[in-house]
């Protein structure tokens, strides 16, 4: 056997068994900034990259195509993880036979943003695996991801508490405005509820465009709650304002958005432990027990606390007083100030 293809072969065999491994974090979409643009940009997004809630897939050479995903959980994903994988391969022209695995998965539609860290994480070990060298926006967009919210595809990339700009005219994704660490010591105990499903694709998009716009007013409302209240607070550490301006920002998104969802929160056994949350006993402390609101359109909803101690106490509280409907999962998990995790497992050669 000649030279170049003894080279060859090695090539090959080195590439049957590399391994290109994404973990992509789960986020908490904290609501829009002005979602008519009234203000003359639509949407506008802050949202929170979270520890606890991963997609993560595993893609290595095969011999012909194929897709698992070990539980139904994943197995329920896996169309459209086929589409994804089909649209870089037309977008990229690169059509070497993969085998895609899904070994975890974000809950779909509960305000996790499942889709697009489903297709940021597919993207980009498609990308590492052949060295295209491609940002995580384009690959979002071409998959068709960002078209409204920003912080899932900048999570992806640097974690943290975030604010986009909005999508421009040129249909990519909204731009990174901000980013500030989220104080570590802080926790979210988070309310999910399996049996609802929130709004996505077109139900998503019907439902925005017969709401009403919402006000000036409202908008600019919620600008200055991100802007003057959430962001330096939490770059600070101070816990009072934060959660003054979540509560705010939370609330008029709840009004905004409850025609189409059924009131401020998509599951009603979510929204009574909200509302328990709301209306405990303080304590004496100043400032509002907790930064309390949904996920995007839910189902799950969030409470923020400033440290694991109150977290804790906070659940336990619920339990014991008979908040916690039967079906309700509650969880308490950290902010995530880093991005998502790319592992390149080096080859190794089989032996002769």
């Amino acid at each position: 056997m000649n030279p170049p293809a003894t080279a060859a072969l090695a090539s090959r065999r080195n590439l049957a068994v590399r391994t290109v491994r994404v973990g992509a974090p789960g986020r908490l979409h904290l609501g829009f900034l002005d979602p008519s643009g009234s203000l003359g940009r639509p949407f506008g997004s802050l949202g929170l990259v979270i520890d606890g809630f991963t997609t993560e897939v595993e893609l290595t050479a095969a011999e012909s195509d194929c897709m698992s995903g070990d539980t139904p959980t994943e197995r329920a994903e896996l169309e459209r993880a086929g589409a994804f994988l089909r649209l870089l391969r037309q977008r990229s022209g690169r059509h070497a036979p993969l085998c895609l695995r899904l070994l975890q998965v974000l809950p779909s539609h509960a305000g996790f943003g499942s889709g697009t860290q489903l297709a940021c994480a597919i993207g980009r070990a498609f990308d590492q695996w052949h060295g295209l060298g491609l940002s995580t926006a384009t690959l979002a967009h071409w998959l068709g991801r960002g078209l409204r919210s920003g912080v899932g595809i900048a999570g992806f990339d640097a974690g943290g508490l975030l604010v986009d700009g909005g999508p421009g005219r040129d249909g990519l994704p909204a731009p990174l405005l901000s980013r500030v660490e989220f104080p570590r010591a802080w926790r979210i105990v988070l309310v999910q509820d399996p049996s609802h499903r929130g709004l996505s694709g077109g139900d998503e998009k019907k439902a925005i465009a017969v709401l009403p716009p919402l006000p000036r007013a409202g908008a600019a409302d919620i600008c200055h709650q991100v802007l003057m209240r959430i962001l330096p607070a939490a770059a600070s550490a101070e816990f009072a304002p934060f959660a003054e301006g979540i509560n705010r920002m939370q609330e008029l998104l709840g009004q905004h958005f409850g025609p189409a969802q059924g009131g401020a929160f998509t599951s009603p056994a979510v929204g009574r432990l909200m509302q328990w949350i709301a209306d405990a006993d303080r304590g004496g402390q100043p400032g509002p027990q907790a930064a309390i609101g949904q996920s995007s359109w839910g189902p799950t909803g969030f409470a923020i606390l400033p440290s694991q101690a109150q977290a804790d106490a906070l659940v336990k509280a619920a339990h014991a007083a008979a908040q916690v409907d039967a079906g309700l999962q509650l969880r308490i998990v950290s902010g995530r100030n880093h991005a998502a995790v790319v592992r390149d497992v080096p080859s190794q050669p089989h032996a002769d």
